[in-house]
């Protein structure tokens, strides 16, 4: 009775260590770098914001859409939020020139939210980045469940 009691737990550990093992390396355990981007084909500012992003090591997969309405409202952005380029990753939506290291702060503290948006396109976003270094001060906005908004991080 004590070796069946014996193997049975050792079955049974050996079963949730194969679990988490297999948990690991699933491909979900790597969902926090990839980044699905939704743009018009011809939206420039959203091409150098995808090489932002992969530049800080995230892995963009691009799909160029005539109209990005649809993809803003079944994500939950709110029209007035709207900007030239919407993104996917982790369950959050990402709307406009959101940084890479804001992206990666969301993603850490994981709070109750839809996603990230930076209204507009403020000059030295990225992806709005001028030959003469220009920049406004802008503000990344968490994008809460109820359509609100606040302040996420400040830009100089």
């Amino acid at each position: 009775m004590r070796s069946m009691f014996t193997l049975s737990r050792r079955v049974f550990l050996l079963a949730g260590a194969g679990s988490v093992a297999v948990a690991a390396c699933a491909p979900g355990a790597r969902s926090s770098t990839r980044l699905a981007v939704y743009k018009t084909p011809t939206c420039g500012c959203c091409t150098a914001w995808v090489d932002h992003m992969r530049g800080a090591g995230f892995e963009a997969q691009v799909n160029e859409l005539p109209d990005l309405r649809s993809i803003r409202s079944t994500q939950g952005v709110p029209e007035a939020l709207a900007s030239c380029h919407t993104a996917l990753i982790g369950g959050y939506v990402l709307e406009g020139h959101v940084p890479a290291a804001d992206v990666r702060k969301l993603l850490t503290e994981h709070p109750e939210a839809v996603g990230l948006v930076v209204p507009g396109m403020p000059l030295g976003s990225p992806g709005m980045e001028t030959p003469d270094g220009q920049r406004e001060p802008y503000e990344t906005l968490l994008i809460l469940k109820g359509g609100g908004t606040r302040v996420f991080a400040r830009h100089a």
